[in-house]
């Protein structure tokens, strides 16, 4: 099996920390260039120092909040290196019912999430194309399978962002570049303890007591680990996958209930 990511360059999302900072790792760690974009620079000095030794990596920063901001950033890149993998990785929006939701929360999460990436894709397609490998991977939710309970605009969000993917893949497919969906259940990253922080507060119970409800939920009794779901990304990434495009994985423990 062909793994070998060697004279390819990555750029990935979110990955100062958490699931973006560890599929950074693994794509590092099968050769790739790596380049990390988020919004904290001291963070992203700490992640690049993580990284295989072997390779030249760097980062970038921008705030997803404001695509326009990571076009540019990213655009400049381009003039330098061609980008082969993009990895698009954001925070999810803010939880709670979906009737509590403004429309200025949609429109937020809609240009984090959907926008941005539309933008990334567009910059780095070009160069795929001319090198005839291309691999884009969009960290979601298992949410784009079933909709999960307090997680209205997330779960909104989440399927707009896996049918552009799914439309996506079939345009580019022939030009050897493939698009695939990552999506992560319940792993164990600041945003779930965030989570359970928030709904414990919500119910008036304790945070174990929240932990412990969902963790009942998936059959194997725990919660992911970063390291996991980052396993996936880098195989879409590789060689390997050549011919896995438009598809959405849920590496979920098996919570998800649906085909």
């Amino acid at each position: 099996m062909d793994l070998s990511l060697k004279g390819k360059t990555a750029l990935i999302g979110g990955s100062s920390q958490g699931i973006g900072l560890a599929g950074a790792i693994e794509i590092a760690n099968l050769g790739a260039d790596c380049v990390l974009l988020a919004r904290n620079e001291e963070n992203l000095k700490k992640a690049v120092a993580q990284l295989n030794k072997h390779g030249r990596h760097d980062y970038l920063v921008a705030d997803f909040s404001h695509p326009e901001q990571a076009s540019e950033v990213v655009s400049r890149f381009l003039q330098k290196k061609t980008v082969h993998i993009l990895v698009n990785n954001s925070g999810g929006p803010v939880g709670g019912p979906i009737l509590d939701a403004s429309p200025e929360v949609f429109i937020k999460a809609i240009s984090q999430h959907l926008i941005c990436n539309q933008l990334l894709a567009q910059l780095v397609v070009p160069g795929m194309r001319n090198a005839g490998y291309g691999r884009i991977i969009n960290i979601i939710s298992t949410s784009v399978k079933t909709p999960i309970p307090n997680l209205g605009v997330s779960n909104t969000t989440r399927w707009a962002v896996a049918a552009w993917a799914k439309t996506l893949a079939g345009e580019v497919a022939p030009y050897g570049i493939t698009v695939n969906d990552v999506l992560p259940g319940s792993t164990i990253t600041g945003r779930l303890k965030f989570l359970f922080e928030t709904i414990s507060k919500q119910r008036d119970t304790t945070y174990e007591a929240i932990a412990n409800e969902w963790m009942s939920e998936i059959p194997m009794k725990r919660f992911g680990k970063v390291e996991e779901i980052a396993a996936l990304v880098a195989f879409l990434a590789s060689p390997a996958a050549s011919y896995i495009t438009g598809t959405a994985i849920p590496v979920d423990g098996g919570k998800t209930p649906c085909l």
